[in-house]
């Protein structure tokens, strides 16, 4: 029976499970969104809200705990500073799992791990009947300025072209004139 026994071993001796995981615990925080597999992003989602966890803490204890999940200085800091501002009225839940379908060497299955509310993501889109009505006007512009510009840009280059050659063909031939001049 597996009482107890939670967690992934994913091939690695507890050492190397151990090392990793404070490495993607780091690199997450520090990038806030990072590709890897998707049995790893589930296990490193736990530890990396902990760390977050312990952040909104914000106690010496907590910080000294944080430190055994993710060994770099700069990655603590910035968990104790605007990640725990971020998350302060967030109950839980900083994480965001992503499928992106499987690795070409091993079809492996991958996946983004990203921390919500991250810095440089775009307002999440409105769903409803309101957001249509807003998107369908940008959508006829777009179709109405696209033609217009699309006559003029083909005869430009077919006579860019037949230029090119013309000049190409005017420098060859004064080369083998004076090739013959060498030998005699």
């Amino acid at each position: 029976m597996r009482h107890l026994k939670a967690g992934r071993k994913l091939g690695r001796t507890s050492a190397h499970r151990k090392a990793l995981f404070r490495n993607l615990v780091g690199a997450l925080i520090q990038r806030e969104r990072i590709s890897t597999t998707l049995a790893k992003a589930k296990e490193l989602r736990g530890k990396v809200e902990k760390t977050i966890t312990l952040g909104k803490k914000g106690t010496l204890h907590a910080r000294r705990q944080a430190f055994k999940l993710a060994p770099q200085k700069a990655t603590v800091q910035k968990v104790f500073g605007p990640l725990a501002e971020r998350y302060a009225q967030r109950p839980g839940g900083y994480t965001r799992i992503i499928k992106i379908g499987p690795r070409k060497g091993d079809n492996a299955p991958m996946a983004f791990i990203e921390l919500v509310d991250r810095e440089g993501d775009a307002p999440a889109p409105e769903k409803g009947k309101g957001a249509a009505k807003k998107a369908a006007p940008k959508t006829a512009a777009k179709k109405e300025a696209t033609p217009k510009t699309a006559e003029k840009k083909p005869a430009v280059k077919k006579e860019a072209k037949a230029e090119k050659e013309k000049d190409t063909k005017k420098k060859a031939e004064p080369k083998k004139p004076a090739e013959k001049d060498k030998e005699d």
